[in-house]
């Protein structure tokens, strides 16, 4: 699942307030240092340097390794890297694997740390959703229940996270797509997967743009969901919604390029 980082669009003072009581005791120079590399991360984040990024951030964690933000963050960018990478060959595919699974791993820390924060867990479902990917049998299905899990536990926390209503969102339409012949396959050998509907999709896309409705993946995977259950004139509007938005992150320009090519599907 290729999943919306938070990082990128919102950061909310409210939830560093949260946070700050349950960090390791730091200096007041050093949370001042710390919140300056986070933003400057953030900045990087949002250009897609991502290996930037994490080259930045990982001296700062071998200083601080249970810094929450700084776990969050840095899994969120290598997630971002490990998007990039090619996986055409088996080798690709195979490192383009251990770098989600290292992203996994610095987030399972930051929620170990913080459980009782939102954006931990969001980082473990969208590194998850992604490893996932490169899975199969029963591992790819046991995957694909813990991301629906985490996400659920960051709402549950935070019923305004825009990147676990988006990721959730995802997972539903996912799942609920998926053949009757491999349902049953999951079902028979795997124990099946969780149910899942378009319509849960289309309620959480709707909950994430009225969080953040400038953010244009948000249209771009709303429209794609109506594409499924043949709603044709709502998708056109949310794919018309991402060609007006300005495009403000890194990947935003391919989420326009591939609106622009669903509307000249629909127009055809």
């Amino acid at each position: 699942m290729p999943y919306i980082r938070l990082l990128k669009i919102v950061k909310t003072i409210s939830a560093t307030a949260f946070i700050l009581p349950l960090l390791p005791l730091h200096t007041a120079g050093t949370q001042q240092d710390t919140a300056a590399l986070l933003a400057r991360a953030e900045e990087l984040n949002i250009r897609g340097e991502y290996a930037a990024a994490i080259e930045m951030l990982r001296p700062a964690l071998s200083s601080a390794p249970d810094d929450y933000e700084l776990l969050c963050s840095i899994s969120d960018n290598i997630t971002g890297h490990a998007r990039r990478l090619p996986e055409g060959r088996k080798a690709e595919k195979e490192a383009k694997a251990a770098v989600y699974e290292e992203a996994l791993s610095f987030a399972r820390h930051a929620a170990q740390i913080n459980p009782g924060h939102a954006e931990g867990w969001f980082q473990v479902g969208q590194a998850l959703g992604r490893l996932a990917l490169f899975r199969g049998g029963k591992t790819k299905v046991e995957m694909s229940k813990e991301v629906k899990e985490v996400f659920e536990k960051a709402l549950a926390l935070d019923p305004k996270h825009a990147g676990a209503l988006h990721g959730l969102a995802r997972w539903h339409r996912e799942v609920a797509n998926l053949s009757w012949a491999l349902k049953i396959v999951a079902k028979i050998v795997f124990g099946g997967l969780p149910p899942a509907t378009n319509e849960d999709s289309v309620r959480l896309f709707k909950e994430a743009i009225v969080v953040e409705p400038d953010n244009i993946n948000h249209h771009l995977e709303l429209g794609k969901t109506y594409l499924e259950i043949k709603e044709r004139e709502q998708a056109r509007r949310e794919f018309e919604t991402v060609g007006r938005l300005p495009a403000v992150a890194f990947e935003d320009a391919e989420y326009k390029e591939e609106a622009e090519q669903l509307l000249r599907r629909l127009r055809r």
